[in-house]
């Protein structure tokens, strides 16, 4: 049985994933290298052993990412080809979540914006927030840029301890915001010093909520009320709060499909068939 492979070469990590006849993916994992072109070839050979899967097995090789491009020729001896990342972006989360008209946001080391609309899949934009900044951030404030750690001190910490409300700064109605908006993000600790399990959980609700906001301010009168999440950072345990709050705020729905860590390799893979087809 022959399969098609998706491999997204990133700033952080290298996501990995096949595709078997009738589009089943089948085991993502995702590895670290110390270059792209190492990562590349340490995550092929790790899937292939531990799937069991023979390399005559292997079709193709789609391969996107900031990485990809660093590599010419075929990899262990397959035919490779690079696929443009906002087009795979588009393409997987289309598959994933099962809309045809949507925004993604991929929130990598920062955040790009790829609004698909059927078939017509166009990058709009984004914004240089996203995890890069998350690790930068807590680095400089909680001496660590290891996302696990930065989560893991954020559970016992709480946003509202660095960030202003609404009805932090009036007790009057104002139309169209809920008591509980966000005023400002951070002005807290000028009246108040935060703990650093605060300090962690504020700095993913700023990120967080700075790209749910974008996204949706990028998109007024424009139609678009899907809101498609992908990458690494829709783990966080704080994306169902944040992005719950915005979409009270806005209107609007965003959704974080199965595949989200892996949707970019997922649509490279699918760019396989999409093209012969």
């Amino acid at each position: 049985m022959s399969i098609i492979i998706g491999i997204d070469a990133g700033i952080s990590s290298t996501k990995i994933l096949g595709i078997e006849s009738g589009k089943r993916i089948k085991s993502p994992m995702q590895v670290h290298g110390s270059d792209s072109i190492s990562a590349i070839h340490g995550a092929l050979g790790r899937y292939l052993h531990t799937n069991n899967i023979p390399l005559e097995d292997v079709e193709h090789i789609m391969l996107t990412g900031v990485g990809a491009r660093s590599l010419k020729g075929p990899v262990h001896g397959c035919l490779t080809t690079v696929v443009d990342e906002f087009k795979a972006n588009g393409l997987g989360a289309r598959f994933d979540s099962g809309l045809d008209h949507m925004i993604v946001v991929s929130m990598g080391t920062g955040t790009s914006m790829v609004r698909v609309d059927g078939d017509d899949i166009q990058h709009i934009g984004g914004i240089g927030m996203g995890g890069g900044t998350l690790q930068g951030l807590s680095k400089l404030l909680l001496h660590t840029s290891n996302i696990e750690e930065i989560a893991e001190l954020a559970e016992d910490g709480i946003p509202d301890a660095v960030n202003l409300r609404i009805r932090d700064i009036t007790d009057d109605d104002i139309d169209g915001l809920f008591d509980d908006a966000t005023a400002s993000l951070f002005a807290r600790v000028l009246q108040f010093k935060p703990s650093e399990n605060d300090i962690a959980a504020g700095l993913i609700h700023m990120v967080l909520e700075t790209i749910g906001s974008s996204a949706v301010l990028s998109q007024l009168n424009n139609g678009f009320k899907d809101f498609v999440l992908i990458g690494s950072l829709t783990q966080l345990r704080a994306c169902k709060y944040v992005f719950h709050e915005l979409e009270k705020l806005y209107g609007v729905h965003f959704l974080i499909p199965k595949y989200a860590c892996y949707c970019t390799a997922l649509g490279a893979a699918l760019s396989y068939r999409y093209e012969n087809e």
